[in-house]
C-alpha cells in the first residue's frame, strides 16, 4: 500500500513558479511513490503532471468544500485515470428495475420514519479495511463484497473480509471481471452459489484468472437474496443506509474526483455510471452540509484515507454524481452462514468462520 503524501505536497505558489520548480516537484513525486520511468517516459509524464497540478493549485485557491492533493495519480491525464479506475462500464439498467423511475417502488425499510441524524458504519465495526482494485474494472466487486461484510457483521457480530477476486474470476455469466459488472448481478451471484469465501482464502491478484472451483466451494458468507433501493430517491437510500452499508454506483470519471484528498465533495460530475463504491454512513458537517460517507477501492492514498465524503440532498433527484440511480443491497435474514462438510457439500451454521 502506498503511503499518503506527507506536507511537502501541499503545493505552495513557488512550486508553480518555474519549469524548474515543476520538474523538482515532480521528481519529490517520483521518490516518494517509487515511479521508474524511462527519461522519454517522464518527459511525458511532465507535461501531464504540470497540467494536474495547475488543476490542483487553482482549484484549492477557491472556496470550495473540499480540497485536493496530489496523490499516485499525479501523473495521469483524466482519460488514463477514468479508463484504469473509473471505466467499468456500469451503466444505467432500468429494464432490469421494471422501468420504475419514480421512486415508489416498495423496499424493505420504506416504513421506517425516524433514522438517526448520522451514522457510520465504520464505527460500528461493520466495514473492512479500505482495499485497492489496482488496474482492473473489478469495483463492482469491491462494491458488492463491501456491502455483503457489513450485513453479515450486524447479523452475526463477526467481521469477515470477503473475496473480490471469486466475483472476478467466477461471476462471468453477465459480469465480466475486470471489465466491469453490476452489483445486482453479483449479489445473485453469492445467493445461487449458496455464499462467497474469504478474501484470505481467495486473495486479490488485481487480474481476472481461471476460476477456482476448489476455492469457491468454501462458501462463508451467505445472503438470502437482494433488494434495489428505489431509484432516483436519496430519502429511500438514507433509509436503507440507516440500517446497513448499501452499493451504489456514481460517475466518478472527473478531475476533481481523481485528485479528492478532504472535506464534502461537491465538484461537478455526471451521470454515466461508470464506477461502484459503498455508502456506510451518512452526517451533517459542521456548516451543515449534508453528505454520505463512501468507501472507495482506491487504496488509502486517496481521500480521506481511501473515503469520501459526497454532498446529500441535492436538487437534481439523481444525486451527486448519480449516486442514487442505481444503489442495491443484499438481504440476509439471520446469523446463519454456510460451512463446508467433508464430502465437499455445504451446509449452513451459525456464526462459525
Amino acid at each position: 500500500m502506498v503511503v499518503g503524501l506527507s506536507s511537502e505536497f501541499d503545493i505552495q505558489e513557488k512550486d508553480v513558479g518555474s519549469e524548474d520548480s515543476l520538474w523538482d516537484l515532480y521528481e519529490s513525486w517520483s521518490s516518494q511513490y517509487a515511479v521508474s520511468r524511462s527519461l522519454d517516459d517522464k518527459v511525458k509524464r511532465f507535461k501531464v503532471f504540470k497540467e494536474n497540478v495547475q488543476h490542483v493549485y487553482q482549484v484549492n485557491k477557491m472556496d470550495k468544500s473540499y480540497k485536493l492533493k496530489l496523490n499516485s495519480f499525479a501523473d495521469m491525464s483524466t482519460n488514463e485515470f477514468g479508463s484504469y479506475f473509473a471505466g467499468s462500464k456500469i451503466h444505467y439498467h432500468r429494464t432490469l428495475r421494471g422501468n420504475k423511475t419514480d421512486g415508489s417502488e416498495s423496499f424493505t425499510y420504506a416504513g421506517v420514519d425516524n433514522v438517526p441524524k448520522s451514522v457510520d458504519w465504520r464505527a460500528k465495526g461493520a466495514v473492512t479495511p479500505v482495499k485497492y482494485q489496482g488496474h482492473c474494472g473489478g469495483c463492482w466487486a469491491f462494491s458488492t463484497a463491501a456491502s455483503v461484510e457489513g450485513i453479515n457483521q450486524i447479523k452475526t457480530g463477526k467481521l469477515v473480509s470477503l473475496s473480490e477476486q471469486e466475483l472476478v474470476d467466477c461471476d462471468t455469466s453477465q459480469n465480466r471481471g475486470c471489465n466491469g459488472g453490476l452489483m445486482d448481478w453479483a449479489f445473485a451471484f453469492i445467493e445461487q452459489k449458496g455464499g462467497l469465501t474469504t478474501e484470505e482464502n481467495y486473495p486479490y491478484i488485481a487480474t481476472q484468472g481461471i476460476c477456482n472451483i476448489f476455492k469457491m466451494s468454501s462458501p462463508k458468507v451467505s445472503i438470502n437474496g437482494h433488494e434495489d433501493v428505489p431509484v432516483n430517491n436519496e430519502d429511500a437510500l438514507l433509509k436503507v443506509v440507516a440500517n446497513q452499508p448499501v452499493s451504489v454506483a456514481i460517475d466518478a470519471g472527473s478531475h476533481d474526483m481523481q485528485f479528492y484528498s478532504e472535506g464534502v465533495f461537491s465538484g461537478q460530475c455526471g451521470t454515466e455510471l461508470n464506477h461502484g463504491v459503498a455508502v456506510v454512513g451518512y452526517g451533517t458537517s459542521l456548516d451543515g452540509t449534508d453528505y454520505w460517507i463512501v468507501k472507495n477501492s482506491w487504496g488509502e492514498q486517496w481521500g480521506e484515507k481511501g473515503y469520501i465524503r459526497m454532498k446529500r440532498g441535492i436538487p437534481d433527484k439523481q444525486g451527486l454524481c448519480g449516486i442514487a440511480m442505481e444503489a442495491s443491497y443484499p438481504v440476509k435474514n439471520s446469523a446463519l452462514n454456510p460451512s463446508v462438510s467433508k464430502d465437499g457439500t455445504s451446509k449452513s451454521r451459525k456464526n462459525r468462520f
